[in-house]
């Protein structure tokens, strides 16, 4: 993960969305930021920045600023309190209990469905005979 930090040189609206929609075009982008007030674009993701400048530069002119890890950032994790929790879990009863209720919603996955069509059926049909 590399979070790069580039100084573009925009001037709208419009060409903002054209610069993140082809950078978002990269693979390995995992979120794009930009800031207008200071004109800087700031890419996370696993990418190449030298890919991402040229890709850029087609548009206006691109500067790197910095090329660096992304931070990460950590949670506390609390401890948690010992609450009863339902069991989300559904067993094999109580599917098979369901699909005798809603037999239409879980069709039978054994059974298959074959059409067979017959050359009287279809005119155009090709017979050997």
């Amino acid at each position: 993960m590399k979070k790069v930090v580039l100084k573009v040189d925009l001037h709208d609206d419009r060409s903002k969305q054209k610069a993140m929609k082809s950078v978002s075009g990269l693979s390995g982008v995992d979120s794009i930021t930009m800031d207008m007030k200071d004109k800087k674009l700031t890419v996370i993701g696993d990418i190449d920045p030298v890919d991402v400048v040229s890709k850029l530069r087609k548009l206006c002119h691109t500067e790197i600023l910095s090329v660096g890890p992304a931070k990460e950032e950590k949670k506390k994790e609390e401890p948690k309190k010992d609450e009863p929790k339902k069991d989300e879990k559904k067993t094999a009863k109580d599917i098979a209990e369901h699909m005798k209720v809603c037999p239409m919603v879980y069709p039978n996955p054994y059974m298959t469905y074959h059409y067979v069509r017959s050359a009287e059926e279809d005119p155009n049909a090709c017979v050997i005979c």
